[in-house]
């Protein structure tokens, strides 16, 4: 019988689909999103409350990605990205001139960097098996 607190590609994949929904939610470059709706006539707060619902993700994800990542590690992994999609431009899959689609880009690399932070502690348990904790003092 599996753990029912055991990390799988699920796991992983639910991560990256609420980081995916954040991202877009905020901003992209179509016509649907928060910073876009700011614009429209619609009630403050309306407005208002949604955008403290999406600050509570963004803190959610950011917090957890640098808890578990850490500096060199949030650096590593959006290098890592920053390299998967220079080889994207190398092989001529994408192209500079575009801002829309470069904007596009930037938007996968920070939700990959965002899903790598949320499940790092998981996946570092898994190989190495070593528990990240927060450390508290007092």
């Amino acid at each position: 019988m599996a753990n029912r607190h055991s990390f799988t590609l699920v796991s992983f994949l639910f991560r990256f689909i609420i980081a995916f929904f954040l991202v877009m939610i905020t901003y992209n470059p179509s016509t649907y999103s928060w910073v876009h709706w700011l614009n429209s006539d619609v009630a403050l707060v309306y407005k208002v409350a949604s955008g403290i619902l999406l600050l509570i993700g963004w803190i959610m994800y950011l917090r957890a990605t640098w808890m578990s990542l850490g500096v060199i590690g949030t650096v590593l992994a959006a290098a890592f990205f920053g390299v998967m999609i220079w080889l994207l431009i190398e092989w001529g899959v994408l192209a500079l001139n575009n801002t829309s689609v470069l904007i596009w880009v930037a938007e996968c690399v920070l939700i990959g960097v965002l899903a790598v932070g949320m499940s790092w502690s998981h996946i570092r348990r898994k190989v190495s098996g070593q528990y990240d904790t927060d450390e508290f003092e007092g």
